[in-house]
Order: C-alpha cells, then sequence, then structure tokens
C-alpha cells in the first residue's frame, strides 16, 4: 500500500473513492497520493494513548470455572461455550454481569455428582468495582448445557429479560422487577423445540414495537449420532460440522400479552442448510428495517433483507458476504457491525476458523459488501488464529471504532498435526487509525489480556461507569475474565434509551452524534458477537472535544429527537418524544491493586 497505515485523514480527503490495492490498482494508489500530495494537504499521525486493561477478576469477586461435561469422548457441543453477558438487570445505572455454564453428560463417569451444580452465574454489581453472586437469589440456579444469551426487555416493563441458548431446550427468563427472574419459557410458547442453539438477539423486525426474538441454530447431533473423526489417524479429534446434517435458525414473533410464535417458516427463514452460529442485527441498505445476518460454520454466511411485510429474502451472495474472496464458503463463529470508516453505512467483522483469517466486509452503500482483511492488518494477524467473540467497540474513546477478538482452538492436541497453530490463544485488539486502516495493540494493552488463552464469549461494558469501557471474557473449560480499562484522557458521551412507542430499550435505534469536526453514529443492538451480548448503553468517544454539538436519535417507531450542547463526562437517560429525562456525571474509576 502506498499510503502507510498510521496516518489518518480527515473525512473529506477521499476524492477518488476508497482503495482496492489487491485488485490491480497499484496506479490507482500512486495517483491517489499524488493528487493527495500536490493538493497541499497534510496527514497527521494519530498517537495511540497509553491504555492498558487490567484484570481484575479475582479482586471483583468473579469466580467462575465453564464446565464443558468433557470426559474424554470429544463431543462436538464441549468446544462451544460459554457465553456472556452485561445486563443492569435492577437499573441502578451499573452493568451486572451473567455467565452461561454448561453441564455433566449423563454418562460423565461422575455418574451425574456434578449436575445441578454448574448453573448459570449472575454476579450483582456493587458500585465499588467488585461484584456479588446472586445467583440463587435471583432464581437463575438453573442447570442446562447452556451456551449462550440475549439481553432485552421483551414486555416493556423496564426490566432486562434473558434468553439463553442451549443444547436441547432454550430458556426465557422474565425479568420480575425485584432481583429476581422466572422461566417463562412454557408460558411463553417457547417450549419444545430441543436444538442446537447458538447465539440469539432480540429485534423489532415488523417495528410494532415488541421485541422479537432470532435465534441461530447449529447442527442435528446427539450423543446418540456422534461421528468418529481424527486427525492424526490414531486419535479421536472433534469432528467438523461438516460431518453433521445443518439446521434452520428460528425466529420468535412477539404476540404481546407474553406470547411467542414461531414465525420462521412465514417469514421466510426456514434454511436447514445452515449451520450458524453468530448474529447480528443490521440495517444493511439503510432503508430503516433491521436485516439479519448470520456466521455460518463452513456454510456460505447467510444475509436475510427485510421486506417490510413480515418477510425476509436471503441476499448474502448477492451481497458478496457469503463466501471468502476466492468463492470458498469459511467457517463462521462471530460477528458484528458498525460504520468503522464513517462512510454512513454497517460494514461487518466476522471471525473464522484457523487459517482462514478475519473477514472484514466493507460495505460499499449500494448493496454490496467487499472483504477488506486480507490486505490490512486485521487480516494477516488473524490467519492463523481461530477467532471466536468479536466485535467494535471504541476502547480510547477517539470516536473510532476499534477491533477486538477472542481466540482459542478447540482441540487440545492441535499442536501435534499443525506447529503453527496452538491450543490457547492471545486475543486480537486493533486500534482503528481512521481512513479504513487498524493496527494491533494487544501487546500493549498489558500481558494479562495478551496471554495466551482458549477464548470464547467476548463482550464489553463500562463496569465503574468511568466512560471507558471494559472487557469480559470466558473460556472454554477455563476461568472467565474480568478487565478493567484504564483509560486516558479522551472524553466520551453515553445514552441510555428508554422507548415510549418503540421498544422500551430502543433496540434498533440509530443516534447521530456531532462533535466539532466529527460525525459518527451507531445502532443501539442486540446480540452480536458470539454467545454473547454487550451492554445497553451506547458510549460515543469525544475524543479531546468536551461536548457533543448535536445528538439525533431515530427511533425504530419513526420518531426522531434532537438536542445540542450536551456535556461530555456524563451518562443521559434519553426517553422517547421527551429528550434527555436524566443525568448522571461519571464515577471515580473503580481502584485496583497492581
Amino acid at each position: 500500500m502506498a499510503l502507510h497505515c498510521c496516518t489518518r485523514f480527515s473525512q473529506g480527503l477521499r476524492p477518488f473513492g476508497r482503495l482496492r490495492a489487491s485488485r490491480g490498482l497499484h496506479w490507482f494508489a500512486a495517483l491517489r497520493l499524488v493528487y493527495v500530495l500536490s493538493a497541499g494537504l497534510t496527514c497527521s499521525l494519530v498517537q495511540a494513548q497509553q491504555i492498558h486493561f487490567h484484570d481484575v477478576t479475582a479482586q471483583a469477586g468473579i469466580r467462575f470455572v465453564h464446565n464443558n461435561g468433557a470426559f474424554g469422548k470429544k463431543w462436538l457441543p464441549e468446544t462451544m461455550g460459554p457465553g456472556c453477558a452485561f445486563i443492569d438487570y435492577d437499573n441502578d445505572g451499573y452493568p451486572d454481569i451473567l455467565l452461561v455454564d454448561g453441564e455433566d453428560w449423563p454418562a460423565h463417569p461422575r455418574g451425574g455428582a456434578n449436575r445441578g451444580t454448574a448453573t448459570l452465574k449472575l454476579y450483582h454489581n456493587n458500585h465499588d468495582g467488585t461484584f456479588t453472586d446472586v445467583t440463587r437469589k435471583a432464581g437463575l440456579a438453573l442447570s442446562m448445557f447452556g451456551l449462550g444469551v440475549a439481553v432485552g426487555d421483551y414486555d416493556n416493563d423496564g426490566f432486562d429479560d434473558l434468553f439463553i441458548t442451549a443444547l436441547g431446550q432454550s430458556h426465557l427468563f422474565h425479568n420480575n422487577g425485584n432481583g429476581t427472574f422466572t422461566d417463562v419459557t412454557k408460558s411463553a410458547g417457547m417450549w419444545g423445540p430441543n436444538e442446537f442453539s447458538t447465539s440469539a438477539a432480540w429485534l423489532d423486525y415488523d417495528r410494532d414495537g415488541k421485541l422479537d426474538l432470532v435465534v441461530s441454530n447449529y447442527v442435528q447431533w446427539t450423543p446418540q449420532t456422534d461421528l468418529y473423526c481424527t486427525l492424526d489417524g490414531a486419535h479421536k479429534s472433534y469432528c467438523t460440522p461438516e460431518s453433521y446434517k445443518g439446521t434452520s435458525l428460528r425466529l420468535w414473533h412477539n404476540l404481546g400479552g407474553g406470547k411467542f410464535e414461531d414465525a420462521t417458516t412465514k417469514a421466510g427463514l426456514g434454511d436447514p442448510t445452515s449451520k450458524s452460529l453468530g448474529i447480528t442485527i443490521l440495517d444493511y441498505n439503510s432503508d430503516g428495517w433491521p436485516d439479519i445476518l448470520i456466521a455460518n460454520d463452513t456454510q456460505p454466511n447467510k444475509l436475510y433483507l427485510n421486506k417490510k411485510q413480515g418477510t425476509f429474502e436471503e441476499r448474502g451472495v448477492a451481497a458478496g458476504i457469503a463466501f471468502s474472496e476466492d468463492g470458498v464458503a469459511r467457517a463462521g463463529m462471530g460477528v458484528d457491525a458498525a460504520d468503522y470508516d464513517r462512510t454512513g453505512h454497517p460494514s461487518v467483522i466476522i471471525s473464522n476458523f484457523a487459517n482462514q483469517m478475519v473477514s472484514l466486509y466493507h460495505n460499499e452503500g449500494n448493496g454490496l459488501f467487499v472483504d477488506e482483511a486480507p490486505q490490512s492488518e486485521v487480516g494477516r494477524a488473524t490467519l492463523v488464529t481461530l477467532g471466536f467473540g468479536c466485535f467494535f467497540f471504541d476502547y480510547d474513546d477517539d470516536g473510532w471504532p476499534d477491533i477486538f477478538v477472542a481466540d482459542g482452538h478447540i482441540e487440545d492436541q492441535i499442536e501435534r498435526v499443525q506447529k503453527r497453530v496452538s491450543y490457547a490463544e492471545p486475543p486480537h485488539l486493533f486500534r482503528n487509525l481512521g481512513g479504513g486502516k487498524f493496527t494491533e495493540v494487544t501487546a500493549q494493552m498489558g500481558t494479562a489480556l495478551a496471554a495466551p488463552k482458549v477464548a470464547r464469549g467476548a463482550a464489553y461494558g463500562d463496569i465503574d461507569n468511568d466512560g471507558f469501557p471494559d472487557l469480559l471474557l470466558t473460556t472454554n473449560a477455563g476461568p472467565a475474565y474480568l478487565f478493567h480499562n484504564e483509560g486516558g484522557t479522551n472524553h466520551s458521551l453515553r445514552l441510555k434509551l428508554a422507548g415510549t412507542k418503540s421498544n422500551r430499550d430502543g433496540i434498533g435505534a440509530v443516534v447521530r452524534v456531532t462533535s466539532g469536526n466529527d460525525k459518527q453514529w451507531k445502532t443501539l443492538r442486540s446480540g452480536s458477537s458470539y454467545l454473547s451480548q454487550s451492554e445497553l448503553v451506547l458510549t460515543f468517544g469525544l475524543g479531546t472535544n468536551v461536548k457533543a454539538d448535536t445528538v439525533e436519535i431515530q427511533w425504530p417507531s419513526g420518531q426522531v429527537d434532537r438536542f445540542s450542547n450536551t456535556s461530555a463526562g456524563q451518562t443521559v437517560t434519553v426517553e422517547e418524544g421527551k429528550g434527555i429525562v436524566t443525568t448522571r456525571l461519571y464515577a471515580t474509576p473503580a481502584r485496583y491493586a497492581k
């Protein structure tokens, strides 16, 4: 590339469009560089702030070790979990932590002695950097082979509810508003489908003001249908999903009154060829209606266009997001969407299997995506690792979405057959330099974060309300990790949405913020990453700016709210149709020993 990846251009310096060095346009790169230099325009080096992520798991009181049920059989579901979530279940303004767990297989040599002890874990945020295990008090001490989680207020009562995906029966938990949850799976009409469910996301696909639910499903597998596979010809290994039949995702339509109906077939989403692990909701064509993107494992990714009449049309191949650049279906795991280069359209990241690199699909704004990873540092750095949880987030509050990818292989003896690949792998954190460029900064974030892990779920949330997003990671058959973002000097503004005509969480709302010469926008979404859920509060990094000049919120109902001159350093609650109703200044960062 002719332009160094450590430069950030102002958004006005894009006279000839985007660069495609991998498509033989090297002459065009030179022409563009000559144009920029001859015009007397300059590029300024962006100095990264000295930010570290500090492992505060033990100090915060998070004591969790995932049970994947393994006892030497190498059964496929053992490799998958677990997921995690930030959820402010008691509405005190501080995100709490939900961790999903598995359980022993019925044939486990422990004879079921451990069944019932491995449950979901809910940790209450004590506002001082510590958490308390309130699982049993909250009524969530339920055993299942849990995998993923999605957070959303499906009945618009002001308290976020939980959907837990599982191998077998998934569960819907209603938040009672008093610190407890009730399993309402049967009464909601969701009992029955025993599937291999992975990620899930809440969305209002028909824009009726009630949250619906889409659930990704993996393959048709049972202990009885488990197959023998081997990597070295001598030992059993985990089979790839190619060995099993796929299965359709599931769409639950919210009927109101706590009831749901299975609308999968009616909505045109029935597709038994899918083997989906990740799911994100995005309006990829900017028509105001939420579309569905699923990351498939060894099958083409699927992009479902919302037709606005309660139905969807699959457009993955036509949009250029189904395959790699050479036309191969990859092993997609996690997925997220964001406008990482401020072109006004949501682009997509998908984490893939080892030796496939992360996909970074840029939204061209004409219904097409182009994978930018092969010619970027994002692609080069992730070629060998196996990615799971992934998302865009602005870790340094400079206003540009950065990228995080949690890594870890599924085979504990992979080094015997692939010398370059390891079981535990370090994550990837890429800093957004602007202009579509990223640089890896993982090693600069502290040795604890950069240490190899067998990671799966990943989510972000501001645990101490200091304006900088913190990280939550889970590992397969290992501990969960909580990393505190020690922050820098940049400013930010946080927005908590409260819908009235729209769903109470404001999921699907588009928020646009202008601060100085910077313009950015985000969509509030449930789901994304892998099996996980980040906080339902939007943080806008403002860099050196001390206020947001304008804020515009386009709600799913069509209502548009605007306000101006909003100071940084606070969380504001915005009610649909009213504007700002409450404000809270940022708290002093939690103090942890080092």
